[in-house]
């Protein structure tokens, strides 16, 4: 009875540790938002997804320069780069700042409107979508199949820059390798442009109550960073005004191959990064890692990047 009862025993406990089936790995992050108040505003910051960038190859400088800062912080080339959207809830409209790359920077990339869905919203929702700039991974998101992915929505961009990148005349002088840039732009635009959709401005404008167009030509012609301000507290969404945070906040003079003037692009981030400094701003851009909010401090020559902390919602 004893060695029937053992047996027993040992039987139970070799069932109770095996495994009954290999669980696949599911290869998947957690729902890209990350939502805070700002003042009276909610702002949810909403992944896009991320693209491997050369940096080493972009970045205007010496590439071993750039694989040196890379490895400081534990990182490589091709760097893997965060594109980020924004979300602001006024309590009076719903603003999407940017709209990610849709279908047009491959599978990693184009989930801007699932991240949306998941923070607790629907496309129909959203009232107005303000662009930075017409460079694919900021408007593809736009458009599905050649139709609206935001149906109700208004957007809104800047005159000079949609007069540049919506034009046959420009793309046809533009270098074979750059055409594609156009071609995606107007892709994305042409749904909103056909039902009258698409609102140009020009200069600093107030768009909506308390998001204000900040114009910084440089990397796109018309080029565009937004203020969001509620009470006395602001964050300014500076678009691309920054790629590789590694190398750009030590050395800012740094430009990268996208700039279209290169020399007004490193002019708009010093001119930026000096006002975030002097003023304590909130920031966010596009390709800062997620979910991209924090602080900018004097760091020498340079500048250090101080992530937001972890909020809660009060």
């Amino acid at each position: 009875m004893k060695h029937t009862f053992m047996a027993i025993a040992l039987a139970a406990l070799t069932a109770s540790t095996q495994a009954f089936a290999a669980a696949e790995p599911l290869k998947a992050q957690a729902p890209g938002f990350y939502r805070m108040m700002l003042g009276q505003t909610e702002v949810t910051v909403l992944n896009d997804g991320t693209v491997d960038l050369p940096v080493d190859q972009l970045l205007q400088q010496d590439a071993a320069k750039t694989i040196a800062a890379l490895q400081k912080v534990h990182q490589t080339a091709p760097l893997e780069t965060s594109v980020n959207a924004y979300l602001i809830n006024t309590g009076k409209k719903l603003v999407l700042i940017d709209a990610g790359a849709g279908s047009l920077f491959g599978p990693t990339l184009g989930n801007v409107s699932k991240n949306l869905a998941l923070a607790g919203y629907t496309p129909e929702q959203v009232d107005e979508i303000y662009i930075s700039h017409m460079h694919a991974d900021h408007v593809g998101g736009l458009s599905k199949d050649g139709k609206m992915v935001y149906p109700n929505a208004t957007v809104r961009a800047d005159a000079t820059e949609a007069a540049y990148w919506l034009s046959e005349a420009e793309m046809a002088k533009a270098p074979d390798d750059k055409k594609g840039f156009f071609k995606n732009a107007m892709a994305s635009l042409k749904p909103y442009q056909t039902a009258n959709r698409l609102k140009t401005f020009s200069g600093k404008t107030e768009l909506a109550a308390g998001i204000a167009a900040e114009p910084s030509a440089g990397h796109t012609p018309g080029h565009i960073s937004y203020m969001v301000q509620s009470g006395d507290q602001r964050l300014l969404v500076l678009g691309d005004i920054i790629h590789v945070a590694a190398v750009q906040f030590d050395r800012p003079e740094v430009t990268i191959a996208f700039d279209s003037d290169a020399t007004a692009a490193k002019k708009q981030r010093l001119a930026l990064f000096k006002q975030a400094t002097e003023t304590g701003l909130l920031v966010g851009a596009t390709h800062l890692q997620f979910p991209s909010l924090g602080y900018i401090n004097a760091n020498g020559k340079g500048y250090r990047w101080v992530p937001l902390n972890y909020q809660r919602i009060k």
